[in-house]
């Protein structure tokens, strides 16, 4: 499947779903889309296109241009337009801080409550990955990471705590899709999870929480190679976002 055809499908879906407000179906497409690097830091919004394309008035897509920009996704520079925002890193940093705290408690409750067909569930995940690395397909490989760690929250009997961890890696999201093209990135992090798993089936609460603190730890250190390739799409905080660069 294309990547166009598979953008028509998932927008047949969104609009499938019944009883949604034509704001919040604005609102959940376009930050699919922004989270997903299809739309880049920096990119124009233009409330009048967008509003074309949905079949719908300006005014619900100016309410999810404005939820978004509360939640960091789209800046709004007075007398220039509004943009895909570019990432912060401060909040990067605070991201990862957040979200390792609850990995932590998740992987802790998970060695406690595997069973058979947990363990069963992750493989079957990580088959998909080696997949996904074998074809290239990023866009798979995200999607199967996300579902990697709601599976071990789900066996840890917190599925809500996976809620918590998507609400507070929101820039991350961003950051790790760009990260994804590096040669050997895909690799590495389905090396990790396998470590993860293997801690889990042998039951060491040891092993599996320094497993997943590994995987946590890896994820930063690579953000200078991604600025370095694309500095315009980061910011070293949002206040510096009411600056914008010189070819907005």
């Amino acid at each position: 499947m294309s990547e166009q055809q598979t953008n028509m499908q998932d927008s047949t879906l969104l609009c499938a779903q019944p009883g949604m407000s034509a704001a919040r179906r604005v609102y959940i497409e376009l930050r699919q889309r922004i989270i997903d690097m299809k739309m880049l830091p920096g990119t124009r919004i233009v409330e009048r296109d967008i509003a074309a394309e949905h079949g719908t008035s300006r005014t619900p897509v100016h309410e999810a241009v404005l939820r978004l920009a509360e939640e960091g996704l789209v800046e709004v520079v007075q007398r220039v337009g509004t943009f895909v925002a570019r990432i912060p890193l401060n909040e990067l940093e605070e991201a990862m801080l957040a979200r390792t705290a609850l990995e932590r408690a998740v992987i802790e409750r998970a060695v406690a409550r595997i069973d058979d067909e947990g363990l069963n569930r992750l493989r079957t995940i990580l088959s998909e990955q080696h997949h996904c690395v074998s074809e290239g397909d990023m866009r798979g490989f995200h999607q199967t990471d996300e579902a990697f760690h709601e599976t071990l929250a789900d066996i840890a009997g917190v599925p809500g705590v996976w809620r918590m961890i998507q609400q507070a890696k929101t820039q991350l999201d961003r950051y790790r899709r760009l990260t994804l093209p590096m040669p050997g990135r895909m690799d590495l992090v389905v090396g990790e999870h396998e470590a993860i798993v293997t801690a889990l089936q042998t039951g060491d609460a040891v092993a599996a929480l320094q497993a997943m603190q590994n995987h946590l730890d890896d994820v930063l250190p690579v953000v200078e190679s991604a600025r370095s390739l694309r500095p315009d799409y980061f910011v070293n905080n949002r206040a510096e976002r009411d600056t914008p660069p010189a070819n907005w």
